[in-house]
């Protein structure tokens, strides 16, 4: 099967899959694109320059090769505060067992800890929570003196070195953009990557501030806000406002707030998304399981559905793919969930609400969209095609979630990449954006091609003239001849 047919065999959710030492060479990297992949994630927490250099030319290169655009995120690790070197490779932490964190590079004691931020010692507080292993090890601040603080365990487990260390409730004084993110960012504006994801966000404020890096390095990448801090969710709101997308990290944000809180907020999140028609990827451990297993648990494959059905535009496997066993058959399987939970929404017409605070997007657009997708529907057209500078009409028309296939073209590369992360886009590479009757025998001769139109198939099309500037203003209908 070649790489990039039938399309209609893949998902309209789309997939994003985390590089890593089990999935970086070409060969496995083609082989997660065939089984569904749309974005591949970098993930700057691990690894070193010269890899990600490396993944993101075997990503290119195949996107190159067979024609098909796929997205690059990188994701800046942020102020992420793990536990220093250990003198031993595990230690067992027995409930009561008493620790203390030092404000030290390193330790030869094993009941005292380092971190790599040195101001640890200082913004804890006494009955403050230190959670270590992601949550699987508690705890708790019984006093403090010049230098340490004084803990308790209260939840047993094991720790290792240079594991995260989450502290529920404590507002710290780290900056979000990190020195190394501040590097990283510049290096993959440079690399003219597609998506850039920011960790641990608190405010908008953050947000603008990548922003405006990025753009003065000449990167039109979007900026994925990554959802994390309870901080976030007060200000929920204003960071969607603000990122160009955003990412439910359910694996800190479960640590940082109850964990019986996580399916709620992450509901929230999502609709606020919709709301905003700002794409939301949801992540962390979806296929847990299968990094040993061929097989996901049943609560996975319901897990990967009810993201589906809250209206998530992607989900995302991490370790699953960059160090798991079975990074291919985990794909397969993600695909495998998305197409059968949509094909049950054509089905029974489940619809996720629509966008309502679309400000950037102009209103000549919005109601061109939308009424383009009454006229599919009514006609019962094959196909809709959006015809996009920048990638916003298309995401508009992503949000509505049409049973319509929906095919965005673009006379921007980086455009079409980036419509790899929108729900039901289907980016479409050299299809010119002059006439509209070049427009139509480009469609016509792919669709044919690919098996998605036959001849007297209808398709929908929404393209400007220029009559309302920064506009779609024209829908129009052809018919295959």
């Amino acid at each position: 099967m070649s790489i990039s047919e039938p399309h209609l065999q893949r998902a309209r959710t789309k997939i994003v899959a985390t590089v890593g030492p089990v999935s970086a060479d070409l060969q496995t990297l083609t082989d997660l694109v065939k089984r569904g992949v749309d974005v591949f994630r970098l993930n700057m927490a691990h690894g070193e320059r010269t890899e990600h250099q490396r993944a993101v030319e075997n990503i290119r290169q195949l996107s190159l090769q067979h024609g098909r655009p796929i997205g690059i995120l990188v994701d800046l690790a942020g102020p992420k505060i793990r536990l220093g070197k250990l003198p031993v490779d595990v230690i067992e932490c027995h409930r009561g067992d008493a620790f203390c964190f030092v404000a030290e590079d390193q330790s030869n004691d094993i009941s005292e800890l380092t971190s790599n931020y040195p101001s640890l010692v200082d913004e804890l507080s006494e009955g403050d929570f230190v959670m270590l292993a992601d949550g699987q090890v508690s705890m708790r601040v019984t006093r403090k003196e010049p230098g340490a603080v004084h803990c308790i365990v209260v939840q047993p487990g094991a720790i290792r070195s240079r594991q995260g260390i989450n502290l529920p409730g404590v507002k710290l004084g780290v900056n979000a953009i990190t020195e190394a993110d501040h590097e990283n960012a510049v290096w993959a504006a440079e690399n003219k990557v597609d998506f850039i994801s920011l960790s641990f966000v608190r405010s908008a404020e953050e947000i603008e501030r990548l922003k405006q890096l990025v753009a003065s390095e000449g990167s039109p990448a979007m900026i994925i806000a990554k959802i994390e801090k309870p901080e976030a969710l007060e200000v929920l709101e204003e960071i969607v406002d603000a990122a160009d997308g955003v990412m439910v990290a359910r694996g800190d944000l479960g640590v940082e707030i109850d964990v019986a809180q996580t399916p709620m907020v992450q509901k929230r999140i999502v609709r606020v998304c919709q709301q905003y028609s700002k794409p939301v990827i949801v992540a962390t451990q979806m296929l847990d399981s299968m990094h040993r297993s061929t097989q996901p648990t049943r609560a996975e494959v319901t897990d990967v559905a009810n993201a589906i059905l809250d209206g998530a535009d992607a989900c995302m496997l991490s370790g699953e793919t960059a160090i798991g066993e079975y990074p291919c058959e985990s794909v397969e399987m993600m695909n495998r969930i998305m197409l059968e939970t949509e094909r049950e929404m054509n089905e029974t017409n489940m619809q996720v609400p629509g966008p309502t605070q679309t400000a950037e997007v102009h209103p000549v657009t919005r109601a061109v969209v939308f009424g383009a997708a009454k006229i599919a529907t009514q006609l019962a057209a094959k196909l809709v095609v959006i015809a996009t500078h920048t990638g916003k009409t298309a995401r508009i028309k992503a949000k509505q979630r049409d049973v319509i296939p929906a095919v965005g073209i673009s006379d921007s590369e980086q455009t079409l990449c980036q419509l790899t992360l929108f729900w039901g886009i289907i980016p479409l590479r050299g299809v010119p954006l002059g006439e509209e009757a070049d427009i139509r025998q480009a469609i016509e001769a792919w669709g044919l091609a690919d098996g998605c139109l036959q001849r007297g198939d209808r398709v929908v099309f929404v393209v400007g003239t220029g009559l309302a500037p920064l506009a779609h203003n024209v829908v129009s209908v052809h018919e295959v001849p």
